[in-house]
């Protein structure tokens, strides 16, 4: 079985020990352990449980309390419509696992987290792209998916915030979709890592799970909670879709750690003050990013709406491959290259905004500067 070399995480893996100013980072800031602690005003007796934990294996689909907490971040789930798995990428795969079968049609989103079209393929669907367009602000054209579907089409693959773009499929569009995914009968799945950091706080946008009999998510503790390090997502479907999912699950994973299942309930317990934290942090960042690309008349960008990243189109004769080298032998400066996302988006760079004001503000200059060598190359 082929599959597509992973272009991000592969760059990111190449690169990113050697970062000075990382601007390629999609987490927002990341939180200490100590920090999580404090922020839920039960340190000492977390510590206790913490240190009397015995680590053996832990629950098989993760703790009861666990997933009844994430499924109350959902309207009408239970325990039983939740599968916890070993991050957000872990649970895309393992979704596709279970949704995908050799001669299947998959439509995806396009550019995107590359797991939503590159694994299907390797289980042997047809994938089909529903290509997101600058000149549209990366939001999907109705009438070119409506064309897509066929009575073949098992799933219909979206990402909302999406990566890279930042852009976000509002609820009408969000109904949209699920109405044509119903019309030929096929799965709505959605990648909902950056759902809750919706930069505007008058926007509400629904879990996907919340609006389609046939609607799965994954997400997980990396992006809106600010914690990578515990290595855990999940995925929230309708019962069936998550007891099949769990028969493969057994083949990849016993069971996820004890001490990333328990903080990971002293996070979720704590969602609001994390988002709280976070929100600030990514609004605040957002505007730097913005005030920054007004500065550039050679650099655009649709302006994100929620998540961390955001894709610049730049007007320079350099492929996004050879701007990213240079910039990072120059001065370490680390960004991901369009290319990662596709040939078609030789031009266009992904910038993660969110992972320290510092950073942000530090990298930025350092791109100017760079800006500035390339103009008087009269590149």
């Amino acid at each position: 079985m082929y599959i597509a070399p992973f272009g991000v995480e592969q760059w990111m893996n190449e690169w990113e020990t050697g970062a000075v100013a990382n601007l390629a980072e999609t987490c927002v800031d990341s939180m200490t352990a100590a920090e999580l602690l404090e922020l839920s005003g039960r340190r000492e007796e977390i510590l206790e449980r913490m240190m009397n934990l015995r680590l053996s294996y832990g629950d098989i689909l993760g703790s009861d309390e666990l997933r009844d907490e994430i499924a109350s971040m959902y309207g009408g789930a239970g325990r039983e419509n939740v599968v916890i798995m070993n991050g957000g990428a872990a649970a895309n795969f393992i979704a596709m696992f279970t949704l995908v079968s050799p001669g299947d049609e998959v439509i995806s989103v396009y550019p995107t987290y590359q797991q939503l079209y590159s694994i299907p393929e390797a289980f042997g669907a047809s994938v089909k792209l529903l290509r997101l367009r600058y000149e549209d602000d990366f939001q999907p054209d109705i009438e070119s998916l409506e064309k897509l579907v066929t009575g073949k089409t098992k799933a219909i693959c979206i990402n909302n915030s999406n990566n890279p773009t930042g852009s976000l499929m509002k609820e009408p569009v969000l109904r949209e979709i699920a109405r044509i995914a119903d019309s030929v009968g096929a799965w709505l799945y959605c990648d909902e890592a950056y759902r809750f950091m919706v930069h505007d706080p008058a926007v509400k946008v629904p879990s996907v799970a919340d609006m389609y009999d046939k609607g799965i998510v994954s997400c997980s503790l990396s992006k809106c909670f600010s914690l990578a390090g515990l290595r855990l997502g999940w995925l929230v479907g309708p019962g069936q879709f998550i007891r099949e999912a769990a028969d493969r699950r057994d083949y990849t994973t016993i069971s996820c750690g004890r001490l990333d299942d328990l903080l990971a309930r002293v996070a979720i317990k704590n969602r609001e003050k994390i988002f709280s934290r976070n929100l600030e942090i990514v609004r605040k960042c957002a505007a730097a990013l913005e005030k920054w690309v007004k500065s550039e008349p050679r650099i655009g960008c649709v302006k994100p709406e929620c998540g961390t990243t955001a894709f610049l189109r730049y007007d320079y004769g350099i492929s996004s491959v050879d701007f990213c080298k240079r910039l990072f032998k120059k001065d370490g400066t680390f960004i991901v290259p369009g290319e990662c996302f596709g040939p078609e988006f030789d031009r266009y760079l992904r910038v993660g905004y969110a992972y320290e004001p510092d950073v942000l503000a530090s990298g930025l200059k350092k791109v100017s500067e760079f800006l500035r060598e390339l103009e008087a190359e009269k590149v």
